[in-house]
């Protein structure tokens, strides 16, 4: 995409910063451009050097800001011939992980994440219900064909990671960018949580997979919502037993004896 007009006969535009930290303001006016539709998707910024005239700042508080709006999912930063600062939608990966490192840092609690969980699914399984199309249908029974098949080969890494993928599968179908990202965001933390407590067991999921897409087939909304709801109480169950065992082997065992 071409880059933002920026000639010695034109008006620059962008507008000299003249308070706050430098590159807040460089993120500040990249940001209201945006919001204002004068950069949309896949324009170019002007160059590291151009952009710092503009803004009477210095080249390296215009890397910093690029930096940290490519971090939030603002940017997509290119290199080599026909690179540069690319304006990009994202796919809330910057909200997945802030979620997913104010879980890792504790200050969200099991209980919370499987009580979204139970907010959300069922939502997320009425819209799919409504709104799926055939791309959606294939890659949801592709995916329980996968997951079905590592669990006749044992393979627990390549079935988890199928059950998982089917929340986010699902939520696609929904056609909500915003439940989308929602979704992805609790599915990252819930791989966090099952690291530690390990996979459900995969006979009960399976059985939910195929009552899901059966559902999902006869546009059932309401069957399709109460089997969401069902199958994530049903894991909330499992995880407040196996924590609440994990719990109990720590306070029975001994301290060391000390030298």
């Amino acid at each position: 995409m071409p880059a933002l007009p920026s000639t010695p006969s034109e008006p620059s535009p962008f507008g000299k910063l003249s308070h706050k930290r430098s590159f807040e303001g460089v993120i500040e006016q990249i940001r209201a451009k945006i919001n204002a539709g004068q950069l949309r998707e896949g324009d170019r910024l002007p160059p590291e050097r151009e952009l710092a005239e503009q803004l009477g700042v210095s080249r390296n508080t215009v890397r910093e800001a690029l930096r940290s709006l490519e971090n939030s999912g603002v940017l997509r930063l290119k290199k080599g011939p026909g690179g540069g600062a690319f304006i990009h939608s994202g796919s809330g990966d910057a909200v997945t992980k802030a979620l997913s490192d104010v879980y890792r840092l504790g200050a969200v609690q099991p209980a919370s994440l499987t009580e979204a969980r139970l907010i959300l699914g069922p939502a997320v399984a009425r819209l799919a219900c409504e709104r799926w199309d055939a791309q959606d249908m294939q890659a949801l029974e592709d995916n329980v064909r996968k997951s079905r098949e590592a669990n006749e080969r044992n393979d627990h890494l390549l079935r988890a990671q199928a059950n998982l993928e089917f929340h986010k599968l699902l939520a696609n179908a929904s056609k909500n960018p915003i439940l989308v990202v929602m979704t992805n965001a609790l599915v990252e933390m819930v791989r966090e949580f099952l690291q530690v407590l390990g996979a459900m067991p995969n006979d009960y999921v399976l059985a939910s997979r195929e009552r899901m897409l059966d559902h999902l087939r006869r546009r059932d909304t309401a069957a399709a919502a109460e089997e969401a709801e069902r199958y994530l109480e049903w894991t909330q169950a499992i995880y407040f037993e196996r924590m609440g065992q994990s719990a109990s082997a720590t306070a029975e065992r001994k301290d060391p004896p000390t030298a």
